[in-house]
């Protein structure tokens, strides 16, 4: 992934046959830096990246990435493997080809002593440890009816749409602290807000506070972390964060937009201000406030970890899309999760 030639591959592939919606409207757009990003983490393995070409010309037919990190499961703390980006070109899926990579993908994370693995899918098949709804929080209404994300309800006219889907204005949130881009000294604050926040979850990653930096750190264009920061004490009270992941329309019909600008609810953690405040600022910030220019089309989340106390509050609407959560050779449960390596 370090090579250009070797990532613009990757990106084509991607662009051209990863996930879809229902309707075929909207397919991902990874960026470089955003596949860069996901895979290129302090403890990456490169053997992981796995990738099947075509043997005379060496355009990339198929690919499959494996990451090691720390999952804690329930009381146990497992190392894993995240499998992520299966994609094969389309032309090509009766071939059995995907099997072919996750078991070769399989073999190479073994070597490295490692048995189980973690990963999601939209698709259901035996057996997901938990599931999700997407939930999507308009922020250009207009744009998002009009390429056929979002739709009018009955008797419902376009005016009265963009009026119940305005954000709210900085006046309207109640922030104890300021708000500000997170930079390298928030760092230790910032994970020991994260760590408080996933002691919650009975599945989570153990990031170490250097794969945290790589995951939080802003990046123009890719990652965005916002701290409030309690300025006489100088202490961070509360953040969120949210990614860049776009989706190229594959239908135009009326008219001329080919991407929707798609921010995804990341990592957060607060402690003096309420989570609905603290998103009422994400929203507003994705919408209009991103230095780099970027203006976000819609919000994404799931309904995980505490992300209900927000939903209704902040309009969300329950979208089509459905994430499965599995693990590969392992067993999940309150007091008997165990590693099997056979």
């Amino acid at each position: 992934m370090n090579d250009d030639e070797d990532a613009n591959q990757l990106y084509t592939l991607l662009n051209e046959h990863y996930v879809e919606d229902s309707e075929g409207i909207f397919r991902f757009d990874y960026s470089i830096g955003l596949i860069r990003w996901v895979l290129l983490t302090p403890d990456y393995i490169k053997d992981w990246h796995v990738g099947v070409r075509n043997s005379k010309n060496k355009k990339l037919l198929g690919f499959i990435s494996g990451t090691p990190y720390k999952v804690q499961a329930n009381k146990s703390v497992v190392k894993m493997a995240e499998i992520n980006f299966l994609c094969v070109n389309k032309k090509l899926r009766q071939k059995k080809m995907a099997p072919l990579l996750i078991k070769e993908v399989t073999r190479r994370v073994n070597l490295n002593g490692i048995w189980s693995a973690i990963y999601t899918s939209g698709d259901t098949f035996p057996t997901p440890f938990s599931e999700a709804n997407y939930f999507h929080r308009t922020l250009n209404p207009k744009k998002n009816v009009e390429t056929g994300f979002s739709s009018l309800s009955a008797n419902e006219t376009m005016a009265k749409y963009v009026k119940k889907m305005k954000i709210h204005e900085m006046k309207d949130i109640n922030l104890i602290g300021e708000p500000r881009l997170m930079t390298t000294k928030d760092l230790p604050q910032v994970y020991a807000l994260y760590k408080k926040q996933m002691e919650k979850a009975k599945v989570s990653f153990k990031f170490s506070q250097q794969e945290l930096s790589h995951h939080l750190m802003p990046v123009q264009g890719i990652v965005y972390t916002i701290v409030i920061e309690n300025e006489q004490e100088k202490k961070i009270t509360d953040f969120v964060s949210f990614y860049n992941l776009p989706s190229q329309i594959l239908k135009q019909q009326g008219h001329n937009y080919t991407h929707m600008n798609v921010a995804y609810l990341y990592y957060y953690g607060t402690s003096v201000n309420s989570l609905t405040e603290v998103m009422k600022y994400g929203l507003l910030f994705a919408k209009e406030l991103v230095p780099d220019g970027t203006r976000f089309d819609v919000f994404n989340c799931l309904n995980i970890m505490d992300n209900r106390l927000f939903l209704q509050d902040l309009k969300f609407g329950v979208g089509d899309g459905i994430l499965n959560y599995y693990m590969y050779n392992y067993i999940l449960g309150e007091d008997l999760a165990h590693l099997n390596p056979t």
